[in-house]
């Protein structure tokens, strides 16, 4: 393997935590060890192809668009099991909490915003977005890995709402699933992700590397 292919990082610390059992979680990484897994796989075709001079073929068109899918699934998912484990909310006097309330008019109307998001029908993702020219904050709904995100925008928070995300432990009840993620927040990381963003710009921010790993 490549000393910079892609891997798998260990989330085992999460194995505990409150409102996720055990059988979930491994799961949960069973299924995100799988894109690190495919992403690999299509890196190495697609050099491969471009190596033996084909790719203009319907085989390499093929695996590209499959690319923004898969890598997607590792990024959004390591952005995700980052932002998890119990901590205390963030402090009212950090640069964060006040960007909050400057784009949403207070903590509770961002937060009540951003339930209404991952309560509405459908699979997919929540991601609390800051885009760095603006500063503004927007609480976005993704259909799939790979289609409708923000321009430019920076990942402060994210939420998986697939099914596999919490159908083992609440089959229907998101509900439940979204109080127990946010009973395990970071916000550490989150906060972290949003200094990083601040301070940056949207052509030099990070690609990986969420929360400071």
């Amino acid at each position: 393997m490549p000393e910079d292919a892609i891997q798998a990082k260990d989330y085992s610390r999460l194995i505990g935590m409150k409102g996720f059992s055990d059988a979930l979680l491994k799961n949960h990484f069973q299924l995100y060890q799988g894109y690190v897994k495919n992403t690999a796989v299509l890196l190495e075709k697609l050099n491969q192809l471009v190596a033996g001079n084909n790719d203009r073929t319907p085989e390499y068109a093929e695996l590209k668009r499959r690319l923004g899918w898969e890598f997607n699934g590792v990024l959004l998912h390591e952005y995700y099991f980052e932002n998890l484990s119990e901590t205390a909310l963030p402090g009212q006097s950090s640069s964060f909490y006040q960007a909050i309330k400057k784009n949403f008019g207070s903590f509770e109307a961002w937060k009540q915003d951003f339930i209404s998001t991952a309560s509405m029908r459908g699979i997919g993702w929540v991601i609390l977005y800051f885009e760095p020219r603006t500063g503004k904050m927007v609480n976005s709904w993704i259909n799939e890995h790979d289609a409708g995100h923000l321009s430019g925008g920076y990942p402060l928070l994210v939420l998986d709402v697939f099914e596999h995300a919490y159908m083992l432990d609440y089959q229907l009840d998101r509900a439940k699933y979204i109080q127990s993620f946010f009973d395990n927040l970071n916000w550490q990381a989150v906060e972290g992700r949003f200094s990083k963003a601040a301070e940056g710009s949207a052509g030099n921010l990070p690609l990986r590397g969420p929360g400071g790993n």
